[in-house]
């Protein structure tokens, strides 16, 4: 999130009757930061090419060893595929990575001819996402910092459905929405803020330090950015709403983007931070 408040405020009315634009308006955004990714490319090679992986070790659990029985993994909003790869590094025998911004997906083409992974990039809205990945999934994954950015979730859940193998898994690890909720005082302790839990669609320029830091374009020159908070009982229900079987929703005291970095270690336990999803088609 922006950190001046003349750069953040509600998305207007007119703002949230279009979701297309909204999500247009996001791509914009992500095609500018990805200036940041491209600034991590030689760590991500080394990382993936020594078959380490960039995911939490709370994903890596929940995910699994994945070899001789994942022979694809789909991700979803991939970004610059450091995550995606870290799937092949788990062991699916070939990844797919779904984002709307090119120049995420050039930058993720370069790492896969960096490190000859068994990769394809599809330049696509992850509510576009092309039906002839339809039931292929032997895993479908999201992760991190995502589906704040997406404006229709029962278009989204429909979507993990469908790309779904018969005996495939979907696993989601995200920001729990109750974090906006809570802040450090001086002390280090959880405050409340004036955040509204059911606030919806925020619009913003620039980035916190801690998620994306500093571009080299001005925050007030950046394009509008649409986030939104999904509440936990939208994204379960959404999920439910497309005929998936949850078989574990977890909440973790994690802090998944360092955006807690000044509360005290005995206050971290207190507040879930993140949350977990696992599920498979209904039968």
């Amino acid at each position: 999130m922006a950190d001046d408040g003349e750069l953040v405020r509600p998305a207007t009315p007119a703002e949230l009757a279009d979701g297309a634009a909204m999500h247009a308006a996001n791509r914009a955004a992500w095609d500018e930061a990805a200036e940041r990714y491209e600034r991590w490319f030689d760590e991500a090679v080394a990382l993936i090419r020594a078959g380490g992986t960039n995911l939490f070790g709370v994903e890596t659990e929940l995910i699994g060893d994945l070899h001789g029985h994942c022979r694809r993994a789909i991700h979803l909003q991939c970004a610059g595929g450091r995550d995606t790869l870290s799937l092949w590094n788990q062991g699916a025998d070939e990844v797919i990575g779904i984002d709307f911004s090119p120049r995420m997906l050039e930058l993720a083409a370069r790492l896969t001819d960096a490190t000859g992974a068994p990769a394809r990039w599809i330049l696509a809205d992850v509510l576009a996402t092309p039906h002839e990945l339809d039931g292929t999934g032997d895993l479908v994954y999201t992760g991190r910092g995502s589906i704040i950015w997406l404006h229709d979730l029962d278009a989204w859940a429909a979507v993990i459905a469908r790309l779904l193998a018969p005996e495939g898994r979907f696993v989601l690890f995200e920001g729990h929405p109750v974090e906006w909720l809570f802040d450090a005082d001086e002390n280090g302790r959880w405050v409340a803020t004036d955040y509204d839990y059911f606030g919806g669609a925020e619009a913003s320029k620039g980035w916190a330090p801690e998620y994306i830091d500093r571009l080299s374009l001005a925050d007030s020159d950046q394009s509008w950015k649409y986030a939104r908070a999904w509440t936990l009982g939208e994204v379960i229900t959404a999920l439910l709403g497309a005929d998936l079987r949850l078989e574990q929703v977890t909440e973790h005291p994690i802090d998944w983007w360092g955006g807690h970095a000044d509360v005290r270690a005995d206050e971290r336990g207190r507040i879930p931070l993140s949350f977990s999803v696992v599920g498979r088609r209904a039968r």
